[in-house]
């Protein structure tokens, strides 16, 4: 077992479980948060799973889910919006705490990667997975003010 690999698994056992924990426990509006934050833990684990196995193929997994992660969180944020507008969820110093993380990952495997298309690579998932998780967190508290209604 590598550093990366080490990294990895810490990441994703305290990130996933504390969020299997937030989904399966408590109020409406702390289990779509943790559903949400699911996705954007378990993207830059599979950055670094990629890094310590040496397989490139995990780049694609964590493109796929800093795509499709959010998505679903908007999905989920549509359908239950009444109960969610009672009691909106007020997340935002984990929400920004999660997308830092991901951002060290991405800029930490840019550097060690270098140049070339595994670096743009990189840097397309890291965008996509803090815009996604920005976007659908705000989306979760109540939407964008001149969307409301």
């Amino acid at each position: 077992m590598n550093g990366w690999t080490l990294t990895a698994t810490i990441a994703l056992g305290a990130g996933v479980g504390s969020t299997v924990w937030g989904v399966s426990t408590g109020p409406l509006r702390r289990r779509v948060v943790a559903q949400n934050l699911s996705s954007a833990v378990a993207c830059p684990g599979l950055l670094l799973l990629s890094q310590g196995f040496g397989r490139t193929s995990y780049v694609d997994l964590a493109l796929l889910l800093a795509l499709l992660g959010p998505i679903g969180t908007l999905v989920f944020a549509r359908l239950l919006a009444d109960e969610l507008a009672d009691d909106p969820p007020q997340a935002w110093g984990i929400t920004l705490a999660v997308a830092g993380y991901g951002a060290v990952v991405v800029l930490v495997l840019c550097a060690v990667t270098g140049p070339g298309r595994a670096m743009v690579k990189l840097l397309v998932v890291g965008a996509l997975l803090i815009s996604g998780n920005l976007i659908a967190s705000r989306a979760l508290a109540g939407g964008f003010g001149s969307h409301r209604g």
